[in-house]
């Protein structure tokens, strides 16, 4: 049975990708990855705080691994400090590599020449094509999935979706351009609730601000 661990951004496609994986027999998910800014300990372009990452890793019930890039980073050392992650997962008997990407081939072309000399096999879980991402998208929230936007690509949504439930109003409300699962960059997201975690998140939302050409929400755990 293959070891898995899942490529983990904190969004609705990660996470859907996690349930997928737990449904289907012959998958034995052992961890999560995620990469942070070392500058600001934010996963990187969602702008997650480490504190939700590591409180969805216990509600998945699973183990988080980390990697820190320096910021900014470039391309070379982002696949260094990767493949040194990937290695020490190998060792401890990791097999396979899941990513929550959907259709975009220059993607999943990168990732399986990263992984080539790895020791560890590439597994998309949840890849479609485009004309499947309305359905996906309803698919996710018929099964109780929860998410927000935490990052809005302005050149292609209006920044006003910033900071919203990802649910059937939004969908509605998207322009017809755009990918309702945001795979080309018009969104970002945080999962908070699904039936890949063992109890819902509550999250509250913080300041939203530009940088770098995106709008960022900041996302706090709602404490009592």
């Amino acid at each position: 049975m293959p070891n898995i661990v899942l490529a983990w951004s904190t969004g609705k496609d990660s996470a859907w990708a996690l349930d997928v994986l737990r449904r289907e027999p012959g998958h034995n998910v052992v961890g999560l990855l995620t990469t942070f800014n070392e500058a600001f300990d934010r996963v990187a372009m969602h702008a997650v705080r480490r504190e939700l990452v590591e409180i969805q890793a216990a509600a998945a019930g699973l183990p988080l691994t980390s990697v820190l890039l320096p910021w900014p980073c470039s391309n070379d050392e982002y696949e260094r400090r990767m493949l040194a992650a990937i290695a020490e997962l190998r060792r401890r008997g990791v097999t396979h590599l899941a990513f929550g990407d959907l259709y975009l081939e220059d993607v999943r072309d990168y990732r399986v020449r990263m992984l080539a000399k790895s020791g560890v096999e590439p597994l998309f879980p949840i890849w479609c094509s485009p004309d499947e991402t309305p359905a996906l998208a309803r698919t996710m929230l018929a099964a109780g999935l929860g998410a927000v936007l935490t990052c809005v690509d302005p050149r292609q949504i209006d920044e006003r979706f910033i900071g919203r439930s990802f649910d059937a109003t939004l969908l509605a409300e998207l322009p017809p351009q755009a990918d309702p699962c945001g795979e080309r960059g018009e969104f970002h997201t945080f999962c908070h609730r699904g039936p890949m975690f063992n109890r819902d998140i509550e999250v509250r939302l913080g300041d939203t601000a530009p940088r770098d050409g995106f709008c960022f929400a900041d996302l706090m755990l709602a404490r009592l």
